[in-house]
Order: C-alpha cells, then structure tokens, then sequence
C-alpha cells in the first residue's frame, strides 16, 4: 500500500468527493430506506461546500481512497458520510480520517467530536467504540418519505 495522504477539500473538490461517497454507500442501497447520501449530486455536494461544510479526503498516491464530510456546530465537531472505497476498507483509512479530525478538533479548541450512526449498522458503531467514542443519544430519524430510521449519536469528549 503506498503511503496515505490527507487533505483539507473545497468545492472544487465536490466530483470526487461525491464518486468516493457513492462507492462507499452503494452498500447500503438495500437497507430500508436506502442512505440518502445515494441522492447526493455532485452539485449538491459543492453547493453544501460553498455553504460552509468542510470535507477532510485520504488518498493513496493519487488515487482518492477516503472522504469525510463536517462542520463545527455547536455541539463540536460533526462529521457525516465518512467513506472508504469499498476495496480499500479495513485497511485503517477510515480511523486515520477520524485522527485527523480528532486533530482538527484539538487544533480548533473543541472539545467533542461526533456522528450519527443506524442502529442497523453494528460495524460501524464498532469501530467509533474501538477508538473511544461513545452513544449519547438514541432517536428515530423520519424521512420525508415517512419511513423511520434508527440512529444512535457517538461522541468522543476531551478530545
């Protein structure tokens, strides 16, 4: 594996940072009801970059392997449609994105860093555990379609 870059991205960046997204969610097209991050657009990608969400991307010599989308709220650090190219994940990358924010965090004098994850979706609230985030909060999100989804939110505190 060559080595691993990591870089802040702009809207400019909003084509690849949609292709890595959609490889990456293309797993769960069959859940009930499918990710909406699969009715992203490219073009609604760049406009929530122009609006100020910010987006961190991991590659492998050129080759984008990584994306993962946030912004500072109120809260802390929320990040959101953390990717990993499906042949690429289990290999660290999505963890190594996740230091990098923790290190933004630190660097911005935030003190909590979080996501929402299903609750369908045990591995993935796995391995927010196995670097020590924890639940916070359980709710049931309603779609506009008026399908419900499950969700818990992870944080880690004192980053």
């Amino acid at each position: 594996m060559e080595k691993l870059m990591m870089n802040f991205a702009d809207a400019h960046d909003a084509a690849v940072i949609h292709h890595v997204m959609i490889q990456a969610f293309t797993e769960y097209k069959d859940e009930t009801p499918p990710s909406s991050a699969l009715e992203e657009t490219v073009q609604s990608v760049a406009e929530s970059l122009q609006k100020g969400e910010r987006a961190l991307m991991v590659f492998e010599g050129k080759e984008p392997v990584g994306m993962v989308r946030f912004q500072v709220t109120k809260e802390g650090l929320y990040f959101y449609r953390l990717s990993v190219i499906p042949e690429k994940q289990g290999q660290g990358i999505a963890k190594k994105m996740l230091y990098g924010l923790e290190d933004l965090v630190k660097k911005e004098q935030l003190s909590t860093i979080l996501c929402k994850v299903r609750m369908t979706v045990p591995k993935n609230i796995q391995l927010y555990r196995s670097i020590g985030y924890e639940i916070s909060d359980e709710e049931i999100v309603h779609k506009p379609n008026g399908q419900q989804v499950s969700v818990v939110t992870m944080k880690k505190t004192n980053v």
